[in-house]
């Protein structure tokens, strides 16, 4: 393969985190979960946020630092490729810095955080399968990349509707209430949120809670019910059609397969 990846790494609430400067002699994939990182890239400061996915390309004279001092939460993945190799992603192919937001975060953690669990495995198979996702990480990236520039306004709009269902998404929630954060109609509100997103502000909050769900189910002693009743579905049935409309699987499978699980569905 004449892409290697090297290392996947989570940098989580890190005291005192630093990397000196220096002259990378390899590719970093930065994707900012939490917090600020402070860097110096080729002798210019960037203050990487929340949401943020920085390409560092190989050469770069580049130093990192926790922003004001306050600890991140950060996934890297370093990698080289050979430097006449097109891989036919155009951010790889130009080999420039670059810095963007990414609207499709929560997919984007999940597929690095299997990517991490993989290449720390002893599983048969394991080179293919971190390959696998780290292709698909990229391709998604380049996409997102590839979408039409879309308004300040359109992106404000989106990431109140985006908030407010990461904090309520456990509650009862209607496009009209969605609506009135924003001062527009439903329809408006539904479609600018699957124009940023790429699908329903109503789909979201399934998928937020189906996450969580499958964090529940593998991680706590709580039953199917009681679950299903947390994330606000009253209908255990109701609940079982929704985690298997999402996941492909029910929850008692999931139960059994946990992280062995590929879940290339959710959020996707």
């Amino acid at each position: 393969m004449l892409i290697q990846i090297m290392s996947v790494n989570f940098d989580k609430n890190i005291p005192n985190w630093r990397t000196q400067l220096e002259a990378i002699n390899y590719n970093v994939l930065v994707l900012v979960r939490e917090g600020k990182v402070r860097y110096e890239i080729n002798g210019q400061e960037v203050i990487a946020d929340s949401g943020d996915v920085l390409f560092i390309p190989r050469s770069t004279l580049r130093s990192g630092e926790n922003w004001m001092g306050i600890p991140h939460q950060k996934h890297t993945i370093l990698f080289t490729y050979e430097a006449d190799f097109e891989t036919g992603i155009p951010f790889l192919d130009e080999r420039q810095f670059i810095q963007f937001k990414l609207f499709n975060d929560q997919y984007a953690y999940h597929r690095c955080e299997r990517l991490y669990e993989e290449i720390r495995g002893g599983k048969s198979f394991r080179t293919m399968i971190c390959f696998g996702i780290f292709q698909e990480l990229i391709g998604m990236l380049a996409r997102e990349l590839d979408k039409p520039d879309l308004t300040p306004s359109k992106l404000k709009y989106a990431e109140i509707i985006k908030t407010h269902l990461l904090e309520h998404y456990r509650q009862h929630i209607e496009i009209e209430q969605l609506s009135k954060l924003i001062c527009r109609s439903p329809n408006y509100t539904t479609a600018l949120f699957r124009e940023v997103y790429g699908h329903s502000p109503i789909r979201y909050m399934h998928q937020l809670r189906m996450l969580e769900a499958c964090n529940l189910l593998i991680s706590s002693d709580m039953t199917i019910a009681s679950i299903s009743q947390y994330l606000g579905y009253y209908d255990t049935s109701y609940f079982h059609r929704v985690f298997k409309k999402h996941t492909g699987m029910s929850p008692t499978d999931y139960m059994q397969q946990g992280a062995h699980s590929d879940m290339t569905k959710l959020l996707s």
